[in-house]
């Protein structure tokens, strides 16, 4: 590994590549997370489908989409901390999303299936920047 003049990690071409495919899943996160926020305010008046839950969980899900967006760059930059973070938000949202999905009656059909969405673009994220190539390459 090798470190720039300001401490940051020189990224290999390898985890150059992964953190590419990474922000492609993030990005994917964030349209729907926004696509989602968008159907919850067309759906706002079917109480049945839009609960203050859904609400709550659509406005959350679209900020941390964005948040992790933050970091994905951060990190394709050299950034050790914003690679941390990435790789222990990614692990949480999973689960986070998980959870969703497992408690029942907690949020409409509708919602459990895009946050199974998000969490598989999240599960891609989790795997690729906790993988080898890209931890070595940011290793102190």
């Amino acid at each position: 590994m090798q470190t720039t003049a300001s401490g940051h990690a020189t990224v290999s071409a390898d985890a150059r590549s992964a953190l590419g495919t990474v922000r492609v899943l993030v990005i994917s996160y964030a349209v729907l997370s926004v696509l989602t926020l968008g159907a919850i305010v067309l759906l706002r008046n079917h109480h049945d489908l839009v609960t203050v839950s859904v609400w709550i969980r659509g406005g959350l899900v679209a900020l941390s989409s964005w948040l992790t967006l933050f970091f994905v760059a951060r990190a394709a930059q050299g950034h050790r901390g914003a690679l941390r973070r990435l790789q222990r938000i990614s692990v949480v949202l999973v689960v986070a999303i998980v959870v969703i999905i497992a408690l029942p009656g907690a949020f409409p059909m509708w919602l459990r299936i895009e946050q199974g969405v998000c969490g598989l673009l999240l599960l891609g994220v989790a795997v690729l920047v906790n993988s080898r190539k890209v931890r070595s390459s940011f290793a102190n």
